[in-house]
């Protein structure tokens, strides 16, 4: 079983900087791509940010220069640096992995619980 534990969320006001982390755990073999989404209320789920194992980057054109995603292989870890926060950035978000994991084929994509972000003075 594996497991995605998000932590980092909270209450700031525009223009302000939140760090999100999300640690991967469990029975892992090998971790392909790692991604933060978010869910605004009435909204469907959107893609912010992924970074894949050789560390390439790709972001939602609304975040590109504001927010960036990085990765420590060696604890599996996720981060999304977030500045110059707006209040349409206001949302759950959440962590994501694509990952074999041991003893199994194949690829499996698992989630975090979403953690609170809100933009607001």
């Amino acid at each position: 079983q594996v497991q995605l534990v998000e932590s980092g969320g909270g209450l700031v006001q525009p223009g302000g900087s939140l760090r999100l982390s999300c640690a991967a755990s469990g029975s892992i073999f090998r971790i392909y791509a790692m991604g933060w989404y978010r869910q605004a209320p009435g909204k469907q789920r959107e893609l912010v940010a992924t970074i894949g194992s050789d560390g390439t980057t790709s972001y939602e054109d609304s975040v590109k220069g504001r927010l960036t995603i990085s990765r420590d292989y060696a604890t599996t870890t996720v981060y999304l640096q977030m500045n110059t926060l707006k209040p349409e950035d206001t949302a759950v978000y959440y962590c994501n992995a694509v990952l074999q994991e041991r003893d199994y084929t194949g690829r499996v994509r698992y989630w975090g619980q979403g953690t609170q972000v809100t933009v607001s003075s």
